[in-house]
């Protein structure tokens, strides 16, 4: 199987095991970084082991290959068609023109907050107050603020997700997105590794962008956000 082939459950399980929960043939992120969640196999046992990771908030978002079928004892919160996508080059060009280099910054812990509020606002995916530890996040201040960031989430041998890309709808059209997701792709080709993200299916405008900055359709599935009845 290819280490990008059930994501979840192979970044928990090689490089992000340190931030995994285990029950049976199920794995979670820990809840301060977020509700992703993964089964070996999508039967019967992959949904019991799966509920004996629910959280008092009672949510799981998985991936999977094909449409999510109802099962006893859980209910659908959300979901839709996810696209896979990996960048097919070895080099990553610029892409920050119109925003100068030295107004990309680095965040960290003391900006984790901030980070959350963004992210609860523009909702490029789950994000949660330890996300920001899975890897390097940059960002752009105006006027102090936190406006628009972007970073690593999940890991697996050979590749590094870009995530939580999204900018304050009061700064829009500054290519903000682009820049950011450079910077993040740069440390990650650097390190020999491919750079990989995730999309709605039907987000054709950040499609259209990632096809841009190189990025190619790698697999199309579903993701769906579930809580324990």
């Amino acid at each position: 199987m290819h280490p990008l082939d059930n994501i979840i459950w192979h970044a928990l399980t090689t490089r992000q095991a340190e931030f995994a929960q285990s029950f049976g043939e199920a794995r979670r992120f820990v809840p301060e970084v977020g509700p992703l969640a993964a089964f070996l196999e999508p039967n019967d046992a992959g949904y019991e082991s799966l509920a004996g990771l629910v959280t008092t908030t009672g949510t799981m978002a998985v991936f999977l290959d094909s449409p999510y079928q109802p099962r006893r004892g859980w209910s659908v919160v959300a979901g839709a068609p996810l696209l896979q996508m990996a960048h097919s080059g070895t080099e990553i060009a610029d892409s920050d023109r119109g925003v100068a280099a030295d107004t990309i910054i680095e965040l960290g812990t003391p900006d984790s907050p901030e980070m959350v509020a963004l992210a609860a606002l523009t909702k490029p995916g789950p994000f949660g107050p330890r996300t920001h530890e899975l890897g390097n996040f940059f960002g752009i201040r105006y006027e102090g603020r936190l406006v628009a960031m972007a970073g690593e989430r999940m890991k697996v041998p050979g590749h590094t997700e870009v995530s939580a890309v999204c900018t304050h709808p009061q700064h829009t059209g500054h290519r903000y997105a682009a820049a950011l997701m450079t910077r993040v792709m740069q440390g990650i080709v650097k390190r020999g590794e491919v750079p990989f993200l995730h999309v709605r299916g039907d987000n054709l405008r950040a499609i259209e962008l990632y096809k841009r900055l190189g990025f190619r359709e790698r697999k199309s599935g579903y993701f769906v956000v579930l809580r324990r009845e």
